[in-house]
């Protein structure tokens, strides 16, 4: 696998450059996050060997295993699973970002239950930009007041915002959902311009969310190829990517 990651790892590099130079931005602006849920840990040591250091994973239990099992590699892990209240301890402990926050009791838990002598933990908030119903979220305009609620608390930093849109119908604009993601953080950054993430696009879409000023894409099977089977999942661990 290690031959076919490095050039799935190029491949994905190469388009994320392409795309940055379309949209006028530096590609060391967008970070590549490797999705590595259902994978095993070995997969994840022949990704590190290849060159790739951050890694997300939705399922709690399957992600606390790998990272036993790879405590030796300095990898930045992030949590972009739906998490539940029940669950932060563990996440709080061994995450170095989550992605997908949408409650202050969320925020305050992952704060409370951060280790000391840990940096805090980077929190995105996840916004429902395509108001569906399915998914979890933070209404668009319930934002601002939620970002003025987490920002103080102790334990925690708050980065920016994620969303997963709804896919373009036919004849739509792409971009148009993570243009709304952009104005919004740019409306947030004038009160709190601490604030400088967007963690949006995945690989179907990662050039119209660069085009919008995506700071991490999510990219999971263009580098590992096909998952493997879903392993057995609690509620808490089900998520997205």
């Amino acid at each position: 696998m290690s031959t076919s990651f490095t050039q799935n790892l190029i491949a994905v590099q190469q388009r994320i450059h392409e795309a940055c130079q379309r949209s006028g931005r530096q590609s060391t602006g967008v970070q590549l996050l490797a999705v590595s849920k259902t994978q095993p840990a070995s997969a994840i040591r022949e990704a590190f060997a290849a060159g790739q250091r951050a890694f997300g994973e939705n399922y709690l239990q399957e992600a606390l295993e790998k990272i036993a099992q790879s405590a030796d590699l300095a990898i930045e892990w992030h949590f972009i699973g739906q998490l539940q209240s029940n669950k932060t301890r563990p996440v709080a402990t061994h995450f170095d970002w989550v992605h997908g926050v949408d409650s202050l009791k969320l925020a305050r838990r992952l704060g409370e239950q951060r280790p000391a002598g840990k940096a805090p933990v980077n929190l995105c908030l996840q916004v429902n930009i395509s108001g569906e119903t399915s998914k979890g979220g933070v209404a668009p305009e319930a934002v601002p007041a939620l970002v003025e609620a987490i920002a103080p608390l102790p334990g925690v930093r708050l980065r920016g915002l994620m969303a997963i849109p709804a896919p373009c119908p036919p004849g739509g604009d792409p971009r148009a959902p993570f243009h709304a993601m952009h104005a919004l953080l740019s409306r947030l950054q004038k009160t709190h311009p601490e604030l400088d993430t967007l963690s949006m696009g995945m690989s179907a879409d990662l050039d119209a969310a660069i085009a919008e000023g995506a700071t991490i894409i999510r990219i999971g099977t263009a580098l590992f190829g096909p998952r493997n089977p879903t392993p057995s999942q609690t509620p808490a661990d089900k998520g997205m990517s």
